[in-house]
């Protein structure tokens, strides 16, 4: 397999339809449908993405034909197949979707055909080149798997579709640089959380954590450290609410295995284990703290398996 790039190119190469069928990445290579041999992703951060390739890597993807909900990349073990850390937008390849989402760059997508393996997933049956998408969309949010992922919504071009460029902030007429992209990105989309609610629930609960009854104490005058953690998450793609119902009082720790689902709350409120499947704890609740049953439910449902 060829071990270079060659020069990024949007568009579809010259030569190739849609439909057409390729061996392997070498092929794919050759015929410029995806210039960076070994990647998912071809592009920079500088250039956007010209193209992508759909392998099965990442239980969170979606492909419904027209529409894909594409998983970046990074934070996956190679030999292992399984996410191991975080993704972050300024990986090469997911700064390369959203610079193409914001010049209104098109994308070649390709799809690997009858894939196996459950480690080193392999495109058993080739690639068949699916055309030319747009990036519609991206967002930031805890995967099936319990780390943060980056998401892209693409989009197909319809024959005689004009893709305009998408600047992040709405009110600039020109595009920038992409890390002034995304902290206009982050800026605009950083959602106003309601200060009096999570303080609310602190107070109730003199910052003491519902599950393992933790309180932090920061100060030589005893003030305290915790967490407001929402039962559905604010945000994409859940876009719960930020209500007292919505919020519990939690320490980082059990904070961030709520977040990534190692710690779910059944509707009698007793706390599990999605890793181990033990029992770990009562919630703690005070009368006048309505926790809504409808927000635990919507919480479970995230991690869907790992629950069984």
């Amino acid at each position: 397999m060829p071990s270079t790039s060659k020069q990024v190119m949007f568009g579809t190469p010259e030569g190739v339809t849609e439909g057409d069928w390729f061996k392997g990445h070498r092929e794919l290579h050759s015929s410029g449908v995806h210039r960076f041999s070994g990647r998912g992703i071809s592009g920079t951060g500088k250039t956007g993405a010209d193209s992508i390739v759909l392998s099965g890597g990442y239980v969170d993807d979606t492909d419904a034909g027209d529409e894909i909900t594409y998983t970046g990349e990074g934070g996956r073990d190679r030999e292992s197949g399984r996410m191991v850390a975080d993704q972050s937008l300024s990986d090469e390849g997911n700064a390369a979707l959203v610079v193409s989402q914001v010049l209104g760059h098109p994308v070649r997508v390709t799809e690997g055909l009858d894939i196996r393996g459950t480690t080193r997933k392999r495109a058993t049956g080739g690639y068949r080149y699916r055309g030319l998408y747009r990036v519609a969309d991206h967002w930031i949010t805890f995967g099936q798997e319990g780390f943060l992922i980056c998401r892209f919504r693409l989009l197909k071009i319809g024959p005689g579709e004009v893709v305009s460029p998408q600047p992040i902030d709405p009110a600039s007429s020109q595009s920038t640089d992409f890390e002034e992209q995304v902290r206009r990105y982050i800026s605009q989309n950083r959602l106003a959380r309601d200060s009096k609610v999570a303080r609310q629930i602190k107070d109730l609960y003199d910052n003491t954590c519902q599950i393992c009854s933790l309180r932090i104490v920061v100060s030589p005058t005893g003030e305290a450290y915790s967490e407001a953690a929402h039962i559905e998450a604010l945000g994409k793609p859940h876009f719960g609410r930020d209500i007292t119902q919505n919020v519990l009082c939690l320490c980082p720790n059990c904070h961030a295995q709520f977040d990534r689902g190692a710690l779910y709350v059944t509707d009698s409120f007793k706390v599990f284990n999605s890793i181990t499947k033990e029992f770990v704890a009562e919630l703690k609740r005070i009368e006048s703290h309505k926790i809504s049953i409808e927000f635990l439910r919507k919480h479970r449902e995230r991690w869907g398996d790992r629950l069984l």
